[in-house]
């Protein structure tokens, strides 16, 4: 058997691809590396909610066989990956990381996971999640079923949530990218505080039929990955039209950055605010050298603000509402108590009983929202901002605390940039971009619907000019 090296569970997929191509190791070799890393380190972490180690072998020799008769399928063939908890996998259990559903199985397999099969990526298992996606609220990490996500950089933060083993697979080696979801911040977040790269894209480019309703109408799947290139091949496998999801948009995605336009005619917005005031003391040397690489990019650069609107009172109505009502039968059977958080079960009890003016009157001032994002993208093409302004937060740190004890700003800049962005459905991109107390902080690229291509562009110069998604976590070098 060819030996795998250990620097493999770091490489990016089109890295790993090309080995494969050349026959430095098999399928099933790099499979069974990746497998009994993750059995091995996953629990570390609280990353890993079910195996499939067998079913991993299996499409692994079936790649082998393609790669042997040289049917390439693409920069992902071959390439070890996991999937959210919240995505259906026939006849395996999907627990959507609640004790309620800890044995609930499907029939059939999430679409997004049929598309990466059919492009002959090996899924490995299915990565801890929140509880429920953490709608409509939660207070501890604790959360979910599988215990804590446990940051690789330090076990004693938090990883980030809801796509807590998703973003933890990636930055510890134990899986070359992950699908995540993202109702309010769960695949940025993450993707922050764990040092990766990850995508949101935009609402209904990508099916959700398999996955987990919390919102109908904001609910969203993504890639995880260790560089922008790879979101870019990944979005490219998931995204498209999908009549067993009605919020499907209709459109594909094709990975063709070189086609965006020239750096000198793309306009970035951001707000000083942000860089300075905002974030953590610690962070904003990073975030200040971030800030400069991308103005060396020679886009044009100007200062923005967000239009004003309660964008949290919105969301979290939204969420509430939407979440209350698919999980209504949870909620009247009283298993609904069985959930780990406190207050998760007083948030989903008390979203029965908002009135339907208000979620109308959310869904109305939405409206506005998003009607006046297309204005401001008349002026600017991609708003930049921190992903998250403070590096990952203690596992035992209540979720509700205020960011800092320090006096905040009068002034907000584009501090409410995540739950506007998924308010307006638009795409976002959360890149490494340093360290504030030896933890990870990232930035976030967000643009116009359907604007993938040049967020990727700007997130892949972005990554040729620095290192911060090559740093590894000395937990996850563990072999």
């Amino acid at each position: 058997m060819a030996s795998v090296p250990n620097d493999i569970f770091f490489a990016t997929a089109t890295e790993i691809n090309q080995k494969l191509k050349a026959k430095e190791f098999s399928v099933v070799e790099l499979t069974r590396a990746f497998s009994e890393r993750l059995q091995r380190l996953g629990p570390r972490y609280n990353a890993l909610a079910l195996a499939l180690p067998e079913q991993a072998r299996s499409a692994a020799k079936d790649v082998d066989g393609d790669i042997k008769r040289e049917r390439f399928r693409g920069p992902l063939q071959g390439i070890p990956f996991g999937a959210k908890d919240l995505l259906a996998y026939e006849k395996q259990p999907t627990t959507w990381g609640a004790r309620p559903y800890a044995g609930q199985v499907f029939d059939y397999t999430a679409t997004a996971l049929k598309k990466l099969a059919k492009t002959g990526s090996i899924l490995l298992g299915k990565l801890a999640m929140v509880e429920l996606a953490g709608g409509p609220s939660y207070r501890y990490a604790s959360a979910s079923l599988t215990g804590p996500g446990l940051n690789p950089w330090d076990r004693t933060r938090w990883s980030g949530g809801s796509s807590s083993g998703s973003a933890i697979a990636v930055a510890a080696g134990l899986a070359t990218f992950a699908l995540g979801s993202e109702t309010s911040g769960s695949i940025l977040t993450p993707s922050a505080f764990c040092g990766i790269t990850g995508l949101r894209p935009t609402y209904g480019l990508v099916s959700r039929h398999g996955a987990m309703p919390l919102s109908w109408t904001l609910d969203k799947i993504g890639p995880m990955c260790r560089s922008a290139e790879d979101c870019g091949y990944v979005l490219q496998t998931i995204a498209g039209s999908d009549s067993e999801d009605p919020g499907s948009a209709g459109k594909s995605f094709y990975y063709t950055p070189q086609y965006a336009r020239d750096f000198k005619d793309i306009r970035v917005g951001f707000a000083p605010v942000d860089f300075s005031d905002w974030a953590e003391p610690a962070a904003r040397p990073d975030f200040a050298k971030a800030l400069d690489t991308i103005k060396s990019l020679g886009v044009k650069i100007s200062e923005i603000k967000l239009p004003e609107f309660p964008y949290g009172p919105v969301i979290s109505t939204i969420i509430s509402s939407e979440g209350s009502s698919v999980f209504e039968p949870l909620i009247q059977s009283g298993k609904v108590d069985e959930l780990a958080d406190q207050r998760q079960i007083a948030g989903l009890k008390a979203g029965l009983e908002i009135p339907a003016k208000d979620y109308l009157k959310a869904m109305r001032i939405r409206s506005l929202i998003q009607n006046a994002f297309r204005d401001l993208f008349y002026n600017v093409d991609v708003l930049l901002a921190p992903s998250r302004l403070t590096p990952a937060t203690a596992l035992t740190q209540p979720l509700d605390r205020p960011l800092s004890d320090r006096q905040m700003p009068s002034v907000p800049g584009l501090t409410a940039l995540i739950p506007a962005g998924n308010l307006a459905g638009l795409p976002a991109l959360s890149l490494p971009c340093g360290f504030a107390d030896r933890l990870p902080i990232g930035i976030q690229l967000a643009g116009q619907p359907f604007s993938e291509n040049l967020l990727l562009k700007l997130g892949r110069a972005f990554q040729e000019r620095t290192d911060w998604h090559k740093r590894r976590p000395p937990l996850g070098e563990e072999s």
